[in-house]
């Protein structure tokens, strides 16, 4: 039986006091110990900032890597051995600005791995600037006279995309985020979950007292498809007073994994490879 003690690690936490970091790591050895996931099979790949800063305060496989390159990693490992539960982890401007690009990708390709996304509309590692995902008019060193570009929605662009999966989870809610996780981590290929996240040190405006009186849980709503794509992509454009939180899309299709003809075989980093057999095309480029 796996218990919380499984993946306890002594290594010092480094995030502010009342960070919503603290609430996403506890969702997230919640939905691990109920999944009842070994630590041994399960690896986090992470990027920089301070949301990839997670893995460290687990007890767990783990690769740091680099800004917004979270993603190519991820996948990498998970056609190396897909039998590992694989999740990527970073912030808003890990994952929708420096790594926006392999986000795109990752979903089109529907690769069977969660990416948890702490989205607190700011770059905190960095001292508080702007990022993708920051209110128009929000102050912060590079906008010092305010914002002046449309936030990026990434739900809407998950759901454009036919991502498989998209949540968007609180850190005020707590189990609620942690059968999120559960879900994505079920899920067989790609999920989004957005969690929505205060900085206590940075953002002054979207706080956790900001968040708590406009979050509601969509899925409570019996008449809500998530199968629904038009629903989905409309109900993801509501922000203001209130702001869903939930699965707002899931479809079923083949992952990259599934599709992929070399892991018929089985786990690609077992295999027995034999290098001459790939003579010829070295030859071929030599």
């Amino acid at each position: 039986m796996v218990t919380l003690d499984d993946y306890k690690s002594d290594d010092p936490i480094a995030w502010c006091p009342g960070c919503g970091n603290f609430s996403i790591l506890k969702a997230l050895k919640k939905a691990l110990v109920e999944l009842e996931t070994e630590p041994s099979n399960l690896l986090i790949v992470s990027g920089i900032g301070q949301a990839p800063k997670t893995p460290h305060y687990l007890r767990c496989n783990a690769f740091n890597g680099l800004h917004g390159r979270t993603l190519p990693v991820a996948t990498g490992v998970k056609l190396a051995n897909h039998e590992l539960t694989v999740l990527a982890e970073g912030g808003d401007g890990d994952g929708y600005g420096e790594g926006g690009n392999h986000f795109i990708h990752a979903m089109r390709r529907n690769i069977d791995i969660t990416y948890l996304v702490h989205n607190n509309q700011v770059y905190g590692l960095t001292k508080g600037q702007t990022s993708p995902t920051s209110g128009i008019g929000y102050v912060s060193r590079t906008t010092p006279s305010g914002k002046r570009t449309v936030p990026m929605i990434p739900l809407l662009l998950a759901i454009a995309s036919d991502c498989s999966f998209v949540a968007r989870g609180f850190v005020g809610e707590g189990d609620h985020l942690a059968s999120l996780i559960k879900e994505g981590i079920r899920h067989r290929g790609f999920a989004l979950i957005d969690i929505l996240q205060n900085c206590v040190t940075f953002n002054k405006v979207n706080t956790f007292r900001w968040y708590s009186s406009r979050v509601y849980k969509i899925n409570e709503d019996p008449d809500y498809d998530p199968g629904d794509k038009t629903k989905a992509f409309v109900k993801a454009q509501e922000w203001g007073e209130k702001i869903p939180i939930g699965i707002f899309y899931r479809t079923l299709r083949a992952s990259m994994n599934e599709e992929e003809p070399a892991l018929r075989q089985g786990v690609l980093a077992r295999q027995e490879i034999n290098p001459l057999a790939f003579r010829h095309l070295l030859e071929r480029f030599a």
